[in-house]
Formats: C-alpha cells, structure tokens, sequence
C-alpha cells in the first residue's frame, strides 16, 4: 500500500510518499521537489498552468489571470463568492482542486500507482481568533482533497510534520522546540523526538504543546512595500486644495497576493486618473496611475519579494522598477525593511514564548531548535531564536521541503503503510 504527505503552502507546495517503509519527495516541476503555490489561466486556454511557468508566463506579459497564496482564501467568505478569471466566474475550490490535482498526479506518475490515502498539513491556525472560521477551512480542504480522488484523509499540524522530518536523525531523545515559518503562517510546536519514538501510533503524549499566529512572509512583504516602496508611488502624499491624503486603500491591495486583482476595474482607474489632475506629487501618483491601467501589480509584489530575499544576505539592496519608470531604482536598506516588520516580529516571538508557557517548559530545557519554512532565512527571525536558545543545537536542513516529508512519514503510522 502507499500515501502521501501533501504540504499545501502559501508560497510553496510539495507532495512526498510513503512506500513500504521508503519515504520520497516527488519532483513536481523541472525536477524541482517545491513548486511555487501559483497558477496562470492564459487566455483562451482552459486548463492553468502551474508554478515557475505560471509565474514565467504571467511575467512574460501574456494575458490571462495569475494566482498566488491560494490557501489563504480557504475559510473566508472568498471560498462562498469565488473569482472572475477571464471574464467568467469561477470558484477558488476549483482553482484550488487544480493545483492540488496537479501535485497528485505528478506523485501517481511518478510512483506507478493510484493515491487514496493522504495526510495533508495544515497550520495551527488557518485563521487568528476564528475557531468557526478555523473548521471551515479545515473542511474546505477536506472536501477539494475528495474532489480529487482521495478516499482517506487525516490532518497533521505542520510544525509536527516537520518534527517527525527531523525525528529520524535524533539518536537519543531530545526536547525541540519546531518554528515553521512559511508565507502566511508562524507556527510552532514544543515534542519530545527520539528515532525510537518513530513508530509509535499515538504521539499525543509527545507533544507538549501548539501554538500558531497568522503571520508570515507574505506579510513582511506587504510591511516592506508599504514602508520603502509605496511612498515612491505617491503612498502618503497628498491632493487638492484641502491637502487631502491620497486614498491608502488602493496601495494596501498593491501590497498583498491575495488582493492584487481587485484593483483591476474600470471604476478605479476612473478614481485615480481624477485624483492624479489634483496630486501635488503627480510624477509618483502617476506611477500608480500607470500600474493599474498597466495592470503589472504582480510585478510589484514580485520586486519586493526579491528584496525581502536580497536583505536576508545583503545590509541594502537597489530595486529596480523598469517596468514603471525607465531607470527607476529604489534604495532599500535592510534595517528599514526590520523596522518595517517590527510589530510582526515581536508578534512572531511571543507566540513562540507561548508556546514554551503552554508545554510548562523553560528556555534552558529545549535542546534543538528546528527552523523550517523560508521565512527563517530573514536575519531579523533568526535572531529571535539565536537570543532565546543561545546554547540549543539548531537544525535548518530542507527548509521548503520538511513539512512534506514529514507528512509522508505521518502517513505511515497513520495509515500503516
């Protein structure tokens, strides 16, 4: 018998399988084991286009719809009233099924055999302060799992996944604290791992404690773009004869996935081109005028993305921003990107501290830190755990593909494969 671990990510996504006692990613694009969680419906073409070539297309200018950070709709009103996607409605269970769809069929090719059985990940918390909302999210993901075939499917916190990933290295037991930071979410767990432990059916008394808070990369983006990069698009400026500021909502929805296609209508671009007549700053509100008529707000979210990235290894960073301006170049340093994600940060660091305060242990007692995700790359996170746990060995390997393999390995006790 086999299943599959499926760890449906904000950013990234990757599938892995177990397979009598064998536990392997799949390759899911270009021999690649994460696929970024994007689509692109090109015009005129009915079925999407998935990960780097979704993006490479949408980039490459050609028309259609482009799709990230998907299952941070899952729970909301959103999953009820579904999209537009070029010019008919659509809902995002289906968009979401597609991309879910894809990932098993690439893992069926790959192993010969129908999938029936799966775990798939979730977050502590798909929504912060929402137990109702939490559940309907779950179910969501339930339901698109049986819409694509699966007969069996359990739920695995990903912090825990990505645990049981790491658990088989552990020789003797060890208490680890798991910080799984991806794009939406932070989430952690306080766990008892030992390699003697992994066959154990019930873990329940292994884990001391969860906790979850609904920050995560995408979020340090939209602080980034808000703080360094709006401004020279006419964030904060003003117009008319009263000195009024220039709506902020429009720069909100620039600044986040999920909200980017929202922008595109002609009632907008109405707004905006009459605001620009009484801008005080017309060269910057100018630039947003165009991006909209434009429509290249991805291009900004992929530009600050880049730099977010750019300031995990570099103390400043020159953006460039062509596609609006030739020469454009914002200069970004990295301790204005930390300032900018200040609240977040100690948001991020209180939720770990919970975490501890729940499992009733103390700093000194957590022997390995293990930092899964890619926003653990950000300096400003890492230092967070560095100051914590000065003498806890800390452990980093596959940081975009833990949470899947982890998964699988669940799957094995869970299904007993």
């Amino acid at each position: 018998m086999i299943s599959c671990g499926i760890d449906f990510g904000t950013s990234n996504s990757s599938i892995a399988l177990s397979d009598h006692g064998k536990v392997s990613l799949v390759p899911v694009e270009r021999n690649q084991f994460t696929i970024p969680s994007a689509l692109f419906y090109q015009h005129k073409i009915h079925n999407p286009f998935f990960g780097r070539e979704a993006a490479e297309l949408f980039f490459a200018r050609k028309e259609g719809r482009f799709m990230r950070s998907l299952n941070r709709v899952l729970g909301t009103d959103l999953m009820k009233h579904g999209t537009s996607v070029n010019g008919r409605v659509m809902k995002f269970e289906h968009i979401i099924a597609s991309f879910l769809d894809n990932l098993k069929t690439k893992a069926e090719e790959f192993s010969g055999r129908p999938l029936e059985c799966v775990v798939m990940g979730r977050p502590v918390h798909f929504m912060d302060g929402n137990p109702s909302g939490d559940k309907r999210a779950q179910e969501e993901l339930a339901q698109i799992a049986r819409q694509i075939g699966f007969k069996e499917i359990v739920f695995q916190l990903e912090p825990i996944a990505a645990a049981f990933a790491h658990e088989v290295n552990v020789k003797e037991e060890r208490l680890a604290l798991v910080a799984d930071l991806g794009g939406g979410t932070s989430d952690f767990t306080v766990i008892r791992l030992s390699s003697q432990y992994m066959h154990k059916v019930d873990r329940s008394s292994d884990i001391l404690a969860n906790t979850g808070v609904r920050i995560g990369g995408n979020d340090f983006d939209k602080d980034l773009s808000l703080k360094a990069i709006m401004p020279a698009l006419g964030y904060g400026s003003t117009y008319g004869a009263k000195n009024l500021e220039v709506p902020i909502k429009p720069y909100h929805d620039l600044a986040e996935w999920s909200r980017v296609n929202l922008l595109y209508t002609v009632k907008l671009r109405a707004q905006v081109r009459q605001i620009l007549y009484e801008a005080h700053d017309k060269r910057k509100y100018e630039r947003l005028v165009k991006i909209l008529e434009q429509e290249t707000g991805h291009a900004v979210l992929a530009a600050t993305e880049e730099t977010k990235i750019a300031l995990t290894s570099f103390d400043h960073y020159l953006t460039p921003f062509d596609f609006i301006e030739e020469g454009l170049r914002i200069p970004i340093e990295r301790t204005l990107f930390e300032e900018a994600i200040h609240e977040h940060i100690e948001r991020i660091e209180n939720t770990a501290k919970e975490c501890l305060h729940q499992a009733q242990v103390g700093k000194k007692q957590i022997d390995l830190v293990i930092l899964t995700g890619g926003t653990t790359e950000v300096p400003a996170v890492q230092n967070i755990f560095k100051r914590l746990f000065p003498s806890a060995s800390l452990a980093e390997e596959n940081k975009l593909s833990s949470v899947g393999l982890g998964l699988a390995y669940d799957s094995q006790y869970k299904f007993g494969v």
